[in-house]
């Protein structure tokens, strides 16, 4: 008997649940009473209708999975209604780390959402502490208003009516306060993030200099910036990108210094993102806001450098965190801008225009060493008499236009070996690659010592590129200029190389020439690219991004 009324009690339970498919009366007597259940399987029966439901739903959208169950995006009055709604909602009871802990403070039902990785523990105690000391006499003005206004000891509080806005800010680690009988939802910041101290990137390391860098949490990075920029102008507008996922972005400029034309358009490419998400961050958030299709040059610049991100927002850029990802977009962005590094500019202006040059040097080898080299051993006419002794003097068995595709698609796959194999192994691949492979191979006769030699140049020129993209590309054009030189020759050195000249000047970085100030040529910012100047030198921002305010210190000084 006591079964039978347990299944009676939870039948009556989900019948009234707001939005449940319910069995009608008519298909009960229509029911043949042979094959119609017994009267303690009731609630299996509704089980199946609520599975029913669950299997007919088509929401597109949080809000519509909201009102298929409950009928509206308003929370309920009933805290027993919103939990039900967050079973099938949210996953309460199916996903370990979604916890509703229900509780009663000074005579009121209470229930806190929040998922268990991001709740900080100590401040959610903090919280339940205080209120546990509550009466219904604290209660006399209302209990929302005094729990708001009085007794939830933190600092960052708002209010929430919608159960599809309580939901969203709980995803992204905040806490949800609801109280029986009221239909607004107090929500708390109680959120921590794993997070991995800021450490010098990699990519972008300096002799002397800031150690730190951005890190995969957004609100640590925005933190490094405004330390490096305290103006209250730079501006900070946040979005949420993708259904799904809901990914954080930022975007960050100096209000009285960005074009505003350019900052209007980038936040209306970013609210006009309708896709599940970018769970790789930065990378598909520039796809979704540039569309550049297939071209290999980079369109923006990264950088994982707080000092670099600050000197490029006093310049009027616009720059776009994404969360987690400890790397930033930076746009628009030119070609000479992906050769410059933040080591130029810590050293002396002489050291660091020697610096650079070397820089430019080595891009150049990248790129038009090896096409050269085969151009003028294909056809010795075109090598000058003072470097005859350039050459391969012994022949080997493949072609040397194979010999150079065999050896960059190697230095590639070391490359990415590089990239998977442990610290600890990784001396012993590269002795793997400089002695059984690139010894032996010229000792086989498979391979010239030339080539070796030069691929080694033009690669060293490729690390030495800063920006990680563009010495991609680089290899592309490399490989394009190698095979027109092998098919056609000297023609083929020259066409190839004004074909590479006048794509990069089609080119555009969000409406910005890729290759300012070189087209269109403008003389003393030019100057200020081979030239590293000095700080009190540099009086004026760059015009390609239309800043509007080109000063950066008075005329007169």
């Amino acid at each position: 008997m006591d079964q039978e009324n347990d299944h009676i009690q939870e039948r009556e339970n989900n019948e009234n649940m707001p939005g449940f498919i319910q069995e009608s009366e008519q298909s009960r007597q229509d029911t043949d009473p042979k094959t119609r259940p017994a009267e303690p399987h009731i609630g299996v029966w509704t089980k199946k209708a609520v599975q029913q439901k669950r299997d007919a739903e088509k929401s597109d959208s949080l809000e519509d999975s909201i009102i298929y169950w409950q009928q509206s995006d308003r929370i309920s009055r009933s805290l027993a209604t919103t939990k039900r709604t967050l079973e099938e909602v949210m996953g309460l009871g199916k996903s370990f780390d979604v916890i509703f802990r229900e509780m009663s403070f000074a005579g009121k039902k209470t229930g806190m959402l929040f998922i268990n990785g991001f709740a900080e523990s100590e401040i959610m105690l903090e919280i339940i502490k205080r209120l546990t000391y509550l009466t219904p006499d604290n209660l006399s003005a209302g209990a929302m208003r005094s729990f708001f206004e009085m007794y939830i000891p933190h600092i960052q509080v708002e209010k929430a009516e919608e159960l599809s806005v309580v939901i969203n800010n709980v995803l992204i680690g905040m806490s949800a306060f609801f109280i029986e009988g009221e239909q607004t939802a107090i929500i708390m910041d109680t959120r921590q993030y794993p997070v991995r101290s800021p450490e010098e990137p990699s990519l972008e390391r300096v002799v002397r200099g800031a150690r730190d860098g951005f890190t995969e949490t957004m609100l640590t990075n925005v933190t490094l910036v405004r330390r490096r920029l305290r103006d209250p102008g730079l501006k900070f507008d946040a979005f949420q990108v993708g259904r799904r996922t809901k990914t954080d972005v930022c975007l960050a400029y100096i209000d009285d210094i960005a074009d505003k034309l350019e900052i209007e358009a980038v936040r209306k490419k970013i609210e006009g993102i309708n896709m599940d998400g970018i769970p790789l961050a930065d990378k598909q958030l520039e796809e979704a806001i540039l569309h550049k299709g297939w071209s290999p040059y980079p369109s923006v610049r990264y950088s994982e450098r707080p000092d670099v991100v600050a000197s490029h927002l006093l310049e009027g850029r616009l720059i776009l965190f994404v969360d987690t990802s400890p790397s930033v977009i930076i746009l628009p962005t030119t070609f000479f801008d992906l050769c410059q590094h933040a080591e130029e500019n810590r050293q002396t202006a002489f050291m660091g225009t020697y610096l650079r040059w070397v820089r430019f040097a080595g891009i150049f080898a990248s790129l038009f060493l090896l096409p050269i080299w085969l151009l003028i051993v294909l056809h010795p006419e075109f090598k000058p008499a003072m470097l005859s002794f350039i050459g391969p003097h012994e022949n080997a068995k493949i072609p040397l236009i194979a010999q150079f595709l065999l050896v960059e698609f190697g230095v590639d796959l070391m490359r990415m070996a590089a990239v998977h194999t442990p610290t600890p192994l990784a001396s012993a691949m590269g002795l793997i690659a400089a002695i059984m492979i690139g010894d032996i191979a010229v000792k086989t006769g498979l391979f010239v010592n030339e080539v070796i030699l030069y691929m080694a140049i033009a690669a060293i020129g490729m690390f030495a590129t800063p920006s990680y993209e563009l010495g991609l590309a680089n290899r592309m054009v490399r490989l394009f200029l190698l095979v027109a030189v092998a098919i056609f020759g000297g023609p083929g050195l020259i066409v190839g190389t004004t074909l590479y000249i006048l794509f990069l000047t089609f080119q555009r970085s969000y409406n910005s020439p890729y290759l300012w100030p070189l087209i269109p040529f403008n003389a003393k910012a030019m100057a200020a690219i081979l030239f590293r100047v000095p700080v009190m030198s540099s009086k004026q921002r760059p015009s390609f991004n239309k800043p509007r305010d080109r000063t950066r210190m008075p005329q007169n000084e």
